[in-house]
This record gives C-alpha cells, sequence and structure tokens, in this order.
C-alpha cells in the first residue's frame, strides 16, 4: 500500500514510518527542515518538504497515495486554537480527496475532554477546541472511511519530549515533583512502538471503526508519576496549586482514562513494550 503521513518526523510519526516500511509499505512522508528530510530519506521514504498550510500539496499527495496517516499537529499551545483550525482544513482536504472512494484516512487526537472509562465508541466533548476527531467523523457521514486514533496523554520511551518530560523539566525548575489535589486522577499511557502499530492495524483491517484507542495502560495515578519523577530527580513529592502548572494546569489535573478493549478486540492489538512507570524507573529518561 502507498501511504501518505504527515508528521512523519516527529515523535509517533517517525515511528509510524517506520512501522509501515517494515510490514512492506511504501511512505511518503512529510519534513519541515533539511536535516528532518534527510533523517526520513535514511529509513526508505519518500520526502514531501512540505507543510501543514501547503493545502494543494497536500490533496495531491493524498491523490497519489492508497491512504493517508495524518499524525501532525502544531503544538504551540500559544495559539492552539489557530493550530486547531489548521488542523480541522488538512483533514477536510484529505477528505474532499477520498470522498467517493473507499480509500482509508487516519487523523489523530487525545484523550482530553473524554469521561474516565471512556469507550472507543463515546463521543468526544464537542465543545473541544481541537476537532480532529469531529472532523473524521463528518467526514464518515459522507461516506469517507476515516477514523481516529486517539493517543494516551503519555507516549513514551526513551527520547520522549511530551507530557511527560515537561514534568521532568518542571520538577528541575521549582524544586518539588508536583501534582495537583490529591493526585489521584489519572492518565492513560501507551509505549511509542505499541502507538505506532495500532495505526498499521487499523490501516491493514480497512479503518472499520470511527475511533481507535492507543492506550495500553488504562489508569495511572498522576501521583505516582510525580512520585516517580521526584524519587529520580531526589525532590520532594508535594501536592501544589493550579498557579504552580502555569498552562499546564488542566492537563495535569485531568482524567484522561479510557479503555481500549474493543481496539485491542478488533485489531488484536496486544501491547508489547514497558509500562511508563518503569520506562520513567530508568536513568536516561532524565538525560
Amino acid at each position: 500500500m502507498q501511504v501518505f503521513v504527515t508528521g512523519a518526523t516527529g515523535w509517533v510519526g517517525s515511528k509510524l514510518v517506520q512501522e509501515l516500511i517494515g510490514a512492506g509499505h511504501q511512505v511518503t512522508g512529510t519534513a519541515r527542515t533539511d536535516e528532518k528530510a534527510v533523517a526520513l530519506a535514511a529509513i526508505g521514504a519518500q520526502v514531501l518538504r512540505i507543510t501543514l498550510d501547503d493545502i494543494d500539496a497536500l490533496r495531491e499527495a493524498a491523490a497519489a497515495s492508497d491512504a493517508v496517516i495524518h499524525t501532525a499537529f502544531n503544538h504551540d499551545f500559544s495559539k492552539f486554537a489557530d493550530n486547531a483550525d489548521q488542523d480541522r482544513r488538512v483533514i477536510e482536504a484529505f477528505g474532499s480527496v477520498f470522498e467517493g472512494s473507499d480509500r482509508p484516512l487516519l487523523v489523530t487526537s487525545g484523550l482530553f475532554g473524554m469521561c474516565r472509562g471512556a469507550l472507543e465508541s463515546e463521543v468526544p466533548d464537542p465543545a473541544s477546541t481541537r476537532k480532529s476527531d469531529a472532523t473524521a467523523r463528518v467526514l464518515a457521514l459522507r461516506g469517507v472511511r476515516a477514523a481516529c486514533v486517539r493517543l494516551a496523554p503519555s507516549v513514551h520511551g526513551i527520547g520522549d519530549y511530551g507530557f511527560v518530560p515537561l514534568l521532568i523539566r518542571l520538577a528541575r525548575q521549582t524544586g518539588v515533583s508536583a501534582y495537583l489535589g490529591d493526585g489521584q486522577n489519572c492518565w492513560s499511557a501507551v509505549h511509542l512502538q505499541d502507538a505506532a502499530r495500532i495505526y498499521r492495524l487499523a490501516l491493514e483491517r480497512g479503518v472499520n471503526e470511527l475511533a481507535y484507542h492507543a492506550v495500553a495502560e488504562e489508569a495511572i495515578p498522576f501521583k505516582a508519576i510525580a512520585e516517580m519523577i521526584g524519587r529520580h530527580l531526589d525532590l520532594p513529592v508535594a501536592s501544589r496549586g493550579r498557579e504552580h502548572f502555569g498552562w499546564f494546569a488542566m492537563m495535569a489535573g485531568a482524567d484522561m482514562a479510557v479503555s481500549s478493549a474493543r481496539t485491542r478486540d478488533l485489531l488484536g492489538w496486544k501491547p508489547e513494550g514497558p509500562s511508563l512507570l518503569d520506562d520513567l524507573d530508568q536513568a536516561s529518561y532524565y538525560a
């Protein structure tokens, strides 16, 4: 299968490209810099030097492909609404190309706003600023074979530069590894390799669902994450107010813990990577 992958040099996208090529698929991926383009080509992918603003080029790449997997998203939280709108436009552009065909489109979102223990069938909060999931659902109503992979808030592994490393940096800066309230709000987690495999399996099985949950561990108490970070940094672990976390407070205090039972059953997916706390128990996570 010829697969077009956006965000192909990102944390999830780069591992996904390796997963697809390893399974015998041909991949074209996006890259924004010469250095990333070289790295992408080195693993056997064709490279497109374009951004998410290059809508016409994105449409052309989709038209030349058997499937599209959209993992790219601008995570500059100072202009999150603008970036969410950009993401919506990109997904709609892909949908306009695939409408009337049977070609699959997989997009990416997270778990923020999902209720604790939510199933894949549950619809995300319509008030959510990010519209990846909702846009894919609209396309599905128009007959596009579109679905969303909902990633756990921690897609972990050595080299991670997501939310957990942000907490590590904050602990170093403030001298305390903190949690909100009693710290019993829970996050889901998944190892990077396991997350990449979900995209491939969904693609190969025809994308017959509206959503898949990339969740290996359903509910890890936030306090447990803070305690592991505190132990490795030799820092106190304590409850702090929302001001301690700044803009990240809504994430630090959120329950982002859902079921992946249907995803496992449909795809035959069995997570194989280490747990989040096992990963965090390695010194290299703090390098």
